[in-house]
């Protein structure tokens, strides 16, 4: 019996993406050259080698979904793939980029339909590289950040047996700060000063 191959993730090169040390958080100036790196220069690895190669990126859609003033919380599960991120909160919602993903938005809209339950796909807006090398999953992933607003319409999680999920309040999300994956919590501290407004899509 011919075991299953391994899933392709794309990925790019470190040293395209970051110089030095890099940055940890949200960044959101100066991102154009690393966006069109993104898009010309990476290729499809098999997840377990990419996994072990800190001098690659896999490269992350990363979508934060609001209802208004409430964002999507999220708790992951010990069925989820990535045991490093078992029970863990999250206010992301993404994934890995696979073939057939003709750019990060093809796969973000690739996971919106694959993670959620919704009979609408809304506008995404860009809201900046996602970047920490202080975590080991962090250090073999850059995320692109992207906001939406459901606008009233109903979300839900998909995969129940992975994830719980459903629209809170700030003062929730907030209390669940201490047990968030980690490039949740940098997200919120990039929003906790940030107004929202209508998202309008970019970065295709």
């Amino acid at each position: 019996m011919i075991a299953d191959s391994p899933e392709l993730v794309y990925a790019v090169p470190r040293q395209l993406l970051i110089v030095g040390s890099g940055w940890r958080g949200v960044r959101s100036d100066d991102v154009e050259e690393i966006l069109a790196r993104i898009d010309r220069d990476g290729d499809f690895y098999p997840r377990p080698a990419a996994e072990a190669d800190t001098t690659i990126k896999q490269i992350i859609p990363y979508l934060v979904l609001r209802d208004g003033e409430r964002i999507f919380l999220m708790k992951r599960t010990k069925a989820g793939g990535d045991a490093r991120l078992h029970d863990h909160f999250s206010v992301g919602v993404g994934g890995h980029m696979n073939p057939g993903d003709e750019s990060v938005l093809a796969g973000l809209r690739r996971e919106w339909r694959e993670e959620l339950v919704a009979d609408f796909v809304p506008a995404f807006e860009f809201l900046g590289l996602l970047n920490d090398d202080e975590v080991e999953v962090g250090r073999h992933h850059l995320g692109l950040v992207y906001l939406a607003d459901a606008a009233g319409r109903s979300v839900a999680v998909r995969e129940t047996h992975k994830l719980s999920g459903s629209f809170e309040t700030l003062e929730v999300v907030n209390a669940a700060y201490d047990r968030m994956e980690t490039w949740s919590q940098l997200v919120l501290d990039a929003l906790a000063d940030r107004t929202f407004s209508a998202p309008s899509e970019s970065h295709e």
